[in-house]
């Protein structure tokens, strides 16, 4: 069983982003826009695997945001990622891990990484230690959708993919996992995740 963090075991960041964007008078989705395009090569994913700092990545986020129609520093956004966890996914997670092996591949930045100053309220340490595998993009240097991050995991978990089941907030995340066999969930909510997670495993979660 292997669950991305953000959007998953916390509520979606995109809440915070319409937000700011609203308070701002930004246009809509600006943040999302900018996330998306060229989204293997951007500052986010750049920052996602370590490759530059938080000032390169502020100036490289307003330079591609203002292409896109509107400025938006990096340092700004980054205050926007502290989703809120969901009570209901972290009892559903421990009662996963009473029964099955649990992995986390997480994409993250520097200053969310687990045990760093800014990060810790985010990564919640309780939660953390429920997985047997924690996979942080900022620490190894690759990110999903590579398939890499992917076979990392099952490696070191030594399970077979197609006995894995695996959940994300984002679609394009799910597409490297389901190719390699696994059962994928897209989380829109905690209620669904849960009960795609009972029909996937037959345990009762909630």
């Amino acid at each position: 069983m292997i669950f991305d963090f953000g959007g998953v075991l916390t509520s979606s960041p995109f809440e915070a982003f319409a937000r700011f964007e609203t308070e701002r008078g930004l246009p809509i989705d600006i943040i999302r826009r900018t996330n998306a395009a060229n989204h293997l090569e951007n500052a986010w994913a750049k920052f996602e695997r370590a490759e530059v700092d938080i000032e390169t990545f502020d100036e490289l986020f307003a330079a591609e945001s203002l292409a896109l129609g509107a400025e938006v520093r990096g340092r700004d956004v980054l205050p926007l990622l502290q989703g809120d966890l969901r009570p209901e996914m972290v009892e559903a997670l421990k009662r996963i891990k009473a029964q099955l092996k649990t992995g986390c591949i997480t994409n993250n930045l520097p200053a969310n990484a687990i045990g760093s100053m800014t990060g810790r309220s985010l990564y919640i340490a309780e939660v953390m230690v429920l997985f047997d595998h924690v996979i942080e993009s900022a620490k190894i240097g690759l990110r999903k959708p590579d398939p890499r991050i992917y076979r990392m995991m099952v490696e070191t978990l030594k399970v077979d993919p197609n006995s894995c089941v695996y959940l994300d907030d984002l679609g394009v995340n799910l597409k490297p996992a389901r190719e390699m066999g696994m059962t994928t969930i897209k989380v829109t909510s905690g209620t669904q995740a849960i009960a795609d997670l009972e029909k996937a495993t037959g345990l009762r979660l909630s």
